[in-house]
């Protein structure tokens, strides 16, 4: 089989996650569906009888509610599955993410590559191994440049031996509901899907340079002042377009893209809920969740051209949390549609 870069950024490779086992991989995307498919079918429902904007807007409320209580009452162990799995708590030292394949390399795919959707950390791995190939750099020495040039200045390796000035302490509850320090991991196996710290700061940092480098193209380059994007405008547009086959848990109106969950503008009914363009990523460790999201401002064709009107236009929300199992999406998402209201009645 082949597997590209581009199946990899997408999870389309078929390469696994941290469960070994294909049966209950399947078994929990089948339950996954289900659920989605009951909820789906309830909205539509509701919407044609005329009852959308109240109903499913209590509905949609009484399901973040009961989605955020699961997740502050999460037990390593007990409801979060996905925190069961023991290569979550690794702690050899990998010199290389060459050295790191070695975790994954004989196992076999779950699928032939491009057919299916399966979020896995060991893809963005392999893609790291890449990266360092084609550079011919280290991957984090490529990666800490980056940060430079982003001005992101507090994103470093997360090495357990270093010293990181105002590194947050991160907490797990234990399998009696209390508050505990996180277990002791070492996160080199993985610095491409999840081994960097960062602060909100940084994150901002980041989400302003992609959405400069997205909404660069559509201005018109006064007197030479407009600098160009980190990225190319056409290349952020590609990373932001929904890949077919994909799926994304943690947004039920989303797809998934390049390395990025993406929902599209959308309005079914008139007078009825409008779905906005966003793009955004969730993150889960031992100990921390985050989230970046990112709304960009629906741009008037006519202002374009004004001065000082200039990119980036939009919300950007960050939330970093130094507790395991958040769910934070959601909360990201309300925050950014309060800050974008109040930027349209402005």
């Amino acid at each position: 089989v082949t597997i590209t870069t581009r199946l990899l950024v997408s999870h389309l490779s078929g390469i696994r996650h941290y469960e070994k086992d294909i049966t209950k991989v399947k078994e929990e995307k089948e339950k996954a569906n289900r659920a989605l498919k009951l909820t789906k079918s309830h909205q539509d429902k509701e919407q044609k009888e005329g009852k959308g904007i109240e109903k499913t807007d209590c509905v949609k409320q009484k399901k973040e509610h009961d989605s955020e209580t699961k997740s502050r009452n999460s037990k390593p162990g007990r409801n979060d599955k996905e925190f069961e799995q023991e290569e979550y708590y690794l702690k050899e030292k990998f010199e290389s993410v060459i050295e790191s394949l070695k975790i994954f390399k004989n196992d076999p795919l779950f699928f032939k590559p491009g057919s299916q959707f399966l979020y896995s950390t060991y893809g963005f791995t392999l893609l790291s191994a890449v990266v360092e190939r084609a550079s011919g750099q280290k991957f984090t020495d490529y990666m800490l440049k980056m940060f430079r040039d982003l001005d992101m200045l507090s994103t470093v390796l997360d090495d357990n031996e270093a010293m990181i000035y105002n590194r947050a302490r991160c907490y797990i509850y234990n399998k009696k509901g209390r508050l505990v320090n996180a277990p002791y991991v070492d996160n080199s196996y993985k610095w491409a899907g999840g081994g960097f710290l960062s602060s909100v700061g940084d994150l901002l940092k980041f989400g302003n340079a992609l959405l400069y480098s997205y909404q660069a193209g559509q201005f018109k380059n006064s007197d030479g002042k407009l600098l160009p994007g980190y990225l190319k405008p056409g290349t952020v547009a590609m990373m932001w377009t929904p890949v077919p086959k994909t799926e994304v848990s943690w947004d039920r109106d989303g797809k998934y893209a390049m390395a990025w969950a993406v929902v599209e503008k959308n309005q079914q009914y008139g007078c009825c809920r409008q779905q906005r363009h966003y793009a955004s990523h969730t993150g889960g460790a031992v100990g921390a969740s985050s989230v970046l999201l990112i709304l960009p401002e629906e741009l008037d064709p006519e202002t374009l051209g004004t001065w000082p009107v200039a990119p980036p236009r939009g919300v950007i929300v960050t939330i970093i949390c130094n507790m395991q199992s958040v769910s934070l999406n959601s909360t990201a998402l309300k925050i950014a549609r309060e800050f974008d209201k109040e930027k349209r009645a402005q």
